[in-house]
């Protein structure tokens, strides 16, 4: 079951959803859209290491907008810090999005129960596309959990993306043990 908007309102008023910045005109039906932050990045290597700490180049989206190209992978970041301690949040692109040939995630569009930090995007496109800082990007829903949480995310000492800063996080898959 997916919170509607007047349970979304409800929970932000009881402080377990934070959204900031948060405008009324971007809550939906049963989702709240969240904007493109001003920070892409791309991987420094061609080939990425699942085993080694894959470093990254950060760039500003200028005023003019970038040209994401079909050839590349990139990095997002939302313009909206968020927090959320008591549902679990998907990120999804918008229609408008996708029909742009946009895709904002690979395959992380699900956040843990205590999830705190700007969700960062992993973007790719099917054509050229100019993006701009501050458009429209994605929406969030949430889903209530059934049953008790044991240990929130940003209480977990393994949480490798809590309290994601404004600029987006590369993987950190070379920290687990395999």
């Amino acid at each position: 079951m997916i919170l509607s908007d007047t349970r979304i309102l409800e929970e932000i008023a009881k402080q377990t959803i934070k959204i900031e910045p948060y405008d009324r005109k971007d809550l939906g039906s049963n989702s709240y859209d969240v904007h493109l932050g001003k920070w892409l990045a791309t991987y420094d290597n061609a080939i990425l290491d699942a085993k080694a700490h894959n470093t990254i180049t950060y760039f500003e989206i200028p005023e003019e907008g970038y040209v994401l190209e079909p050839t590349g992978f990139y990095l997002g970041v939302t313009l909206e810090y968020t927090e959320t301690h008591a549902h679990v949040p998907f990120l999804e692109g918008k229609s408008s999005t996708g029909r742009l040939g946009i895709d904002i995630h690979a395959t992380a569009g699900k956040g843990d129960v205590g999830f705190c930090g700007y969700w960062t995007l992993e973007i790719s496109v099917k054509q050229p596309v100019r993006v701009y800082k501050g458009m429209p990007i994605g929406q969030l829903i949430y889903f209530p959990v059934d049953g008790n949480i044991e240990v929130k995310y940003n209480q977990k000492k393994n949480a490798k993306y809590s309290g994601q800063p404004e600029k987006p996080i590369e993987s950190m898959m070379w920290k687990n043990k395999f």
